[in-house]
């Protein structure tokens, strides 16, 4: 069985998998983005487990207070339950605006207008 050249095992940044592994501890998003992955991100993972399944079991998480459904409260709640996809797993995207929409902190961002939309009035 033929082998890769030692060149082509490389990854885009010129270092191997396992040279990027061992530098990620001291790399931004930015960084992280650029060398092709981060670690998983377990409370992001969590909160998006924990959306699809609390509006798998219980539908009515999607509707307003008056039990109308809401629309607004559902976009919010799936933009939550994506962004917590995305970057629980590890995933960076590279383009600046899908890493902020695909970003814990917009998973937050998410849940708290949800909670906005739901209780705040």
């Amino acid at each position: 069985m033929p082998t890769l050249p030692q060149s082509s095992a490389r990854s885009r940044s010129g270092g191997s998998a396992e040279d990027n592994a061992d530098n990620g501890a001291d790399l931004d998003d930015d960084a992280r983005a650029a060398l092709g992955g981060a670690a998983i991100h377990l409370p992001c993972l969590l909160t998006a487990i924990a959306i699809m399944l609390a509006g798998s079991v219980y539908p009515l998480l999607f509707a307003g207070a008056d039990g109308k459904a809401s629309h607004g409260l559902a976009m919010a709640l799936f933009w939550a339950m994506s962004a917590g996809f995305v970057r629980g797993v590890g995933f960076i995207p590279r383009v600046r605006l899908w890493r902020w929409l695909f970003s814990g902190g917009a998973c937050l961002s998410g849940l708290l207008l949800a909670a906005a939309l739901r209780w705040g009035g």
